[in-house]
């Protein structure tokens, strides 16, 4: 099992941003994404419209939970398939750990499972005998890698063609060692070789689900490989494995959300397969699993409900607000340490694992905004980030250091005219000590900041003086 790593991310950081390879990777991927989100947003002027309209549609559905999960239990079961509850991640592993030694499964593929990371299935999976086979390619690459997904849409971001070719050619042994994998294409071929047997021999398929609709009891997934639908419809049992949130209420408003989802996550019009399912193949269908399964797993979200971390549930894991944050272009999505790296991670992480082990993730931001400005969803993700430091802070949970600089600067701030005294006085010495060179290399209490950068010495009036001035020449 994987452990959470999220207490370690200063120390992961630190050894990513050491990382060369990792940091030409992260800044020929942050370029992508943001420069093809840019041009498909800019080609369609409603986009701003679809993000309210999608926005709406998932708080209604958040306010009625129950309702439309009950709703889409109904629909799902009345088309023949299974709808299972698991309050936890062990219940979730053992719930699919029934369904396949039901089947007498030894092979099981997977597909569009993020959600499998959080309840850590594939090694549970292992351990008791079934084999699970990543079917996506970047998914395929980090689990032969023994690795997690540092990207919630691009799991192998971090990892160069020639580290691909290095791990193909350690595990694909019995191929021809001869072989010329120096073109990516000839890569890709040769995981579609291996993957493609791997199809038919599964006994069963383990898709995740962008989203589930009560209306009519489907599961929904979007991919762009087609790896999705071969391991739903080859294997004799489907299993779904999705989270309480991924309800929506129609087929209408499905449609809404799915045109702001690829806009956001890869710059597309819309996802090359969107594959939507309802219950298992019927005498008339040409294909299709003989089980349907889904696993709805709450795992901690039904505790979010009517608390202010409540608008993270809307979220439809499309990897903008990550692509655009400065501390994940970075430092990347390890360093964070578990599943959800970015400021959806800063959120989701303490609400899973416990702000006693994840307090640094909200405390990893510069509140640029640049996350809620992107998310399609108009998550306030800053709001929530600070909201987690605030719990950390009624805890105790920093350095005796942090809170007592804290308690100093509360002290001084409710004190204007102390506070404007003070910092005067600092200021008026930092700019007669720095006349000279302009800059500081070192400066006591700033280690933090002068280790990676100079400090700029004061020059000129305050920002406070800046203000006062504007104002007078206004009033007169």
């Amino acid at each position: 099992m994987y452990l959470p790593t999220s207490k370690a991310f200063k120390a992961n950081a630190r050894e990513a941003l050491a990382n060369d390879q990792l940091q030409r990777a992260l800044g020929t991927a942050k370029h992508g994404f943001i420069n093809k989100r840019l041009k498909a947003v800019r080609q369609l002027p409603e986009f701003e419209d679809l993000r309210d309209e999608a926005k709406a549609i998932k708080d209604h559905t958040l306010a009625n939970l129950d309702h439309y999960l009950t709703a889409y239990e109904a629909k799902a079961t009345a088309a023949g398939g299974h709808v299972h509850w698991a309050r936890d991640a062990k219940e979730a592993r053992q719930i699919i750990l029934e369904i396949c030694r039901g089947v007498d499964a030894r092979t099981v593929t997977k597909g569009k499972t993020m959600i499998s990371e959080e309840i850590d299935l594939n090694d549970f999976l292992t351990e008791q005998g079934i084999e699970p086979v990543e079917t996506d390619l970047g998914e395929y690459i980090i689990q032969l890698r023994h690795e997690r997904p540092s990207h919630i849409i691009a799991p192998a971001v971090h990892v160069n063609k020639y580290e691909v070719e290095a791990s193909f050619r350690e595990h694909h042994t019995a191929l021809d060692p001869a072989r010329s994998l120096e073109e990516s294409t000839a890569l890709l071929n040769e995981a579609r070789q291996m993957l493609r047997a791997r199809y038919f021999e599964a006994d069963v398929g383990i898709t995740g689900a962008n989203y589930l609709i009560a209306e009519t009891g489907t599961s929904v997934i979007v991919t762009n490989e087609g790896n999705g639908d071969l391991t739903q419809l080859l294997p004799k049992v489907h299993i779904v494995l999705a989270s309480l949130e991924k309800v929506v209420p129609t087929l209408e408003d499905a449609s809404t959300i799915l045109r702001v989802l690829a806009r956001s996550a890869t710059g597309q019009d819309a996802a090359v397969y969107t594959t939507f399912s309802t219950g298992p193949r019927r005498a008339e269908d040409p294909d299709g699993p003989e089980h349907y399964h889904v696993v709805l797993l709450d795992n901690g979200r039904s505790k979010m409900l009517g608390t202010e971390f409540q608008d993270m549930l809307r979220c439809i894991r499309c990897g903008a607000c990550m692509n655009h944050c400065p501390v994940y272009q970075a430092v990347g999505g390890h360093a964070y340490g578990w599943v959800y790296p970015g400021p959806m991670g800063a959120v989701l992480t303490p609400t899973f694992v416990g702000v006693d082990q994840a307090g640094h993730l909200p405390n990893a931001s510069t509140f640029c905004g640049r996350c809620e400005s992107v998310c399609p969803m108009r998550i306030p993700l800053p709001r929530m980030m600070h909201s987690w430091r605030e719990r950390e802070f009624e805890r105790h949970l920093e350095p005796a250091k942090v809170r007592w600089g804290l308690k100093a600067w509360s002290f001084f701030a409710r004190r204007p005219a102390l506070y404007r005294w003070g910092t005067g006085i600092a200021i008026r010495a930092l700019a007669l000590a720095g006349r000279r060179r302009g800059r500081f290399a070192r400066l006591p209490l700033a280690g933090g900041w002068t280790r990676h950068r100079d400090l700029p010495a004061p020059t000129g009036p305050t920002f406070q003086q800046q203000w006062r001035a504007h104002r007078a020449r206004q009033n007169t």
